[in-house]
């Protein structure tokens, strides 16, 4: 059942989003070879409490981690260890946020030092996916319209869309209804209504879409061992179209002025 949220709950939301959205700027700034995922983890729960929220993923399933912290070509669900970020690697850092009940969720790529061109182009290519499905978040759309806008932008830029996993609605629970999957064919799957809330979240590779699991039964990994990607938003359908309440990206970096409306980060 889609559960759909009132603009006060969607505002609780933007709430949660703004702490997500500092506490990304935080891991950013700590990013650099020899520091462990370990340690982003630390200072991102460190933070998140400080600010009076909790980090949603801990303890979620039995997820030990306040992020999930996954190096070059694992996908998602990295469990935050002992493993230290190299020069030239890319990680992905996936936060949740909880604040009086309510949850935010995003996620970022980040490039540690200088990496390769084949790399730029995977983060680039994504981040654009992304922006070109939170365009579709309009009431009256489908869900295939965001769908398949991520899948045109992504594949258009020689990336393989991960198909065996989704994003999802997002409120008072991290996972609701309905699923968002990244692929998809324009005007087919859920009608788009005003009060939905969505966790929108491509996630590619730069060879193929097949993945298998790690030996912890969290990692999910490219099979071909390629690099991944994941770029993650909340975002709000209202009536005046989308709005992102997770907003970590910098101006220019949207959609369009008149494709998305931004609620503030945190500075």
């Amino acid at each position: 059942m889609i559960i759909k949220k009132s603009p006060e709950e969607i505002e609780k939301m933007a709430r949660a989003g703004t702490i997500l959205v500092a506490a990304l700027e935080l891991i950013e700034s700590r990013i650099r070879p020899g520091v462990s995922t370990a340690e982003l983890d630390a200072a991102a729960e460190r933070f998140i409490r400080s600010r009076g929220a909790t980090p949603t993923f801990k303890g979620y399933r039995g997820f030990p981690g306040s992020i999930c912290a996954s190096p070059n070509s694992m996908i998602v669900h990295g469990i935050p260890g002992p493993y230290r970020l190299k020069s030239g690697d890319i990680i992905s850092i996936d936060v949740g946020v909880t604040l009086d009940g309510w949850v935010a969720d995003a996620a970022r790529t980040f490039p540690v030092e200088e990496i390769g061109e084949q790399a730029q182009a995977l983060l680039a290519g994504t981040a654009e996916s992304l922006h070109a499905g939170v365009a579709e978040v309009r009431p009256g759309n489908r869900m295939g319209d965001v769908s398949g806008a991520i899948q045109r932008v992504a594949e258009g830029a020689g990336l393989a869309v991960v198909r065996s996993l989704v994003g999802h609605g997002v409120g008072r629970s991290m996972h609701e209804d309905p699923q968002v999957p990244n692929y998809g064919k324009p005007g087919k799957g859920p009608l788009l209504e005003e009060g939905m809330v969505l966790a929108i979240e491509p996630m590619t590779t730069a060879g193929r879409p097949d993945v298998r699991m790690g030996g912890d039964g969290w990692a999910i990994f490219a099979q071909d061992g390629s690099p991944a990607a994941h770029f993650e938003f909340t975002v709000a359908v209202t009536a005046d179209g989308p709005k992102v309440l997770t907003p970590w990206h910098r101006p220019g970096e949207a959609a369009g002025p008149d494709a998305v409306e931004e609620v503030a980060s945190a500075g």
